[in-house]
């Protein structure tokens, strides 16, 4: 199995060189498979967020290195950071970050368009996504006039929507009702197999993480 993200040696503090330095991430490795959904699971303050945005090019490490798809990409400019985000990454958030002016269909189209795919192709592709996940019904309805199963439904839809590599996605049923995020979670891991994506996913929920295909814990700025 290729592995589509890894991380070595990856080093992360704040206050850098002070005596109140903090060591967040203390010398990390992880590795993602091709096709692999791994569970991140920490206590508070433990790290995890920051992980995933050194993972998702949000944040720079201290030192260690970054490969994505089997490019380097530690060192990459703002500009091929972004570009790489763009094409190789999707991001799921617990609070689901959509456009409030804009409709389902709308919030997946704008993504696409933003990574020079054509208006047709985005908004077809926008909706066959929205119609995998059960919301043929809701393409032109805005988040305030959907439920909150139904926004962060859309919000997959819209870290799938130009075929990413990898899925990062923090604590993506964290603000949902234990059976609403039960059935989320249900077409989540149903359209990650489909389409062979790989995930990193940060969750408290241990019978979540125990549905996905390893899970590691995060602890004193290491992996075990």
């Amino acid at each position: 199995m290729s592995d589509v993200l890894i991380l070595e040696g990856i080093r992360k503090g704040y206050n850098h060189g002070t005596p109140g330095e903090i060591t967040v991430l203390d010398g990390l490795d992880l590795r993602v498979g091709r096709g692999e959904v791994v569970a991140l699971v920490a206590p508070s303050g433990a790290g995890k967020s920051t992980l995933l945005h050194i993972a998702g090019l949000l944040d720079t490490p201290d030192a260690g290195r970054v490969e994505i798809g089997g490019e380097d990409v530690t060192g990459l400019n703002d500009a091929r950071r972004t570009a790489t985000r763009r094409a190789d990454l999707g991001f799921v958030y617990q609070f689901h970050h959509l456009l409030p002016e804009f409709s389902a269909l709308e919030n997946i189209v704008l993504p696409q368009l933003a990574a020079g795919v054509s208006p047709r192709a985005a908004g077809a592709r926008a909706e066959a996504l929205l119609t995998r996940v059960g919301l043929a019904h809701r393409l032109k309805h805005r988040p305030a006039e959907m439920s909150g199963g139904e926004q962060q439904r859309v919000a997959f839809c819209r870290a799938l929507a130009n075929a990413p590599k990898l899925m990062l996605a923090d604590e993506p049923t964290g603000n949902l009702d234990p059976a609403t995020s039960d059935q989320v979670f249900s077409v989540l891991m149903e359209v990650v197999r489909e389409t062979g994506l790989s995930a990193l996913i940060a969750t408290h929920n241990m019978e979540l993480a125990g549905r996905m295909d390893r899970v590691v814990r995060l602890g004193d700025g290491r992996l075990g």
